[in-house]
């Protein structure tokens, strides 16, 4: 992970990039708020499912985009496409766009409780919103089942 394109990236969203970075860097909590909504909309899902989700995504080909997590994991949020938030239903599941504020940790740090399953990378990469809604599928049938299925040792 490059943090510093990584932050150019995040920071880019805020309405004043420069100030944003500047405030962020000398955080003493290393969190930034930043709007959703213009760069990447957020895909927010319960704890358990989000983190089997993660295990899903990182066995298949594609490589998902930033993934963070909240205090006590009890809520992990995949970063998308913007609109995805407007066209998205799912039971239990939140999303955050145009209008809402999410708390974002540095990158290759974590900040009160918060922290990156799956960093940015400072490409602009995002997780698909196909791919996310099969790997979501996937989780919710291996949660349901219990069990772990038979990964092979190299994907």
């Amino acid at each position: 992970m490059d943090a510093r394109a990584a932050v150019e990236w995040l920071a880019a969203a805020a309405p004043d990039p420069d100030s944003c970075r500047w405030a962020w860097e000398r955080s003493a909590t290393g969190i930034a708020l930043l709007p959703a909504g213009r760069i990447w909309d957020v895909l927010i899902v319960p704890g358990e499912l989000g983190r089997t989700t993660v295990d899903v995504l990182l066995r298949m080909a594609a490589e998902p985009g930033p993934v963070l997590a909240d205090f006590g994991d009890v809520r992990v949020g995949f970063f998308v496409p913007p609109g995805t938030a407007a066209r998205w239903v799912g039971t239990g599941m939140r999303t955050a766009g145009p209008g809402a504020w999410l708390a974002v940790p540095y990158p290759g740090r974590s900040g009160r409780g918060l922290r990156w399953l799956v960093p940015p990378d400072g490409s602009g990469l995002l997780n698909d919103p196909a791919v996310l809604e099969l790997a979501l599928h996937e989780a919710a049938a291996l949660l349901v089942s219990g069990s772990d299925p038979e990964w092979p040792d190299e994907v």
